[in-house]
């Protein structure tokens, strides 16, 4: 049986769940939330980080938000995920326009065209 999740992440789930069906995962000593099955947003502590991209991220500049950043040897990192408004934390209501902007990136990151996907490899076959 799978561990309960702690309350914080149950929270933000909730905050997350206009944008349709949610869930945590863990990873990198925290979790990654999703919802609809993109990657919206990373909670470590009990901080809540908003996927965010150059389309996004001056609305969460302006509003005061701060980005996530970590050291890498020894040098400090900021990836594109980026605090809520604390007003946001507060409801789904409040949250959703934040929500959405998180989600938009997510769907502008996944949809972005990438490398070209190598040829499978044939294999002789075995007899």
């Amino acid at each position: 049986m799978p561990a309960p999740m702690p309350d914080y992440i149950q929270h933000c789930l909730e905050l997350l769940a206009p944008l349709g069906p949610t869930r945590a995962r863990r990873m990198f000593g925290g979790f990654g939330l999703y919802a609809d099955d993109l990657f919206v947003a990373l909670v470590l502590g009990e901080q809540l980080y908003l996927k965010t991209d150059s389309t996004s991220r001056a609305q969460f500049e302006a509003a005061g938000c701060a980005p996530f950043v970590y050291d890498a040897a020894g040098k400090s990192v900021t990836v594109s995920y980026w605090t809520a408004p604390d007003e946001a934390m507060e409801s789904p209501a409040l949250m959703q326009p934040w929500a959405r902007l998180a989600f938009e990136a997510a769907l502008r990151a996944r949809n972005k065209p990438g490398k070209a996907a190598k040829p499978a490899s044939r294999r002789r076959p075995t007899r």
